[in-house]
């Protein structure tokens, strides 16, 4: 393995990259093709995502993972401006502790 390549870097990338497919799933490729999806995109301001598209984009993540994703249980711990605020990189970080 080269030394400059760090396993939880990879992982995290190729988590992310899922995520990204499951959010142009989600809220469709014509939407997605004008913005750059980063892990510092948030899902209310930068992808513009409502509730019930959040709630689809969970429900794959849940499927791909599998159960030991608590997306729910996750968010039910955090305050209102957290989830506001909450970016693919913090998602790609508890799937990633999750794994």
């Amino acid at each position: 393995m080269d030394q400059l390549t760090h396993p939880t870097q990879l992982q995290e990338e190729e988590i992310l990259n899922v995520l990204k497919q499951f959010i142009t799933e989600v809220i469709g490729e014509e939407f997605v093709e004008d913005i750059d999806i980063t892990p510092q995109s948030s899902f209310t301001k930068d992808l513009e995502m409502d509730s019930i598209e959040i709630v689809a984009f969970s429900e794959k993540v849940k499927a791909h993972f599998g159960k030991d994703i608590d997306f729910t249980g996750w968010l039910s711990n955090m305050d209102l401006d957290e989830i506001i605020n909450l970016n693919l990189g913090d998602i790609t970080k508890y799937i990633r502790s999750c794994l």
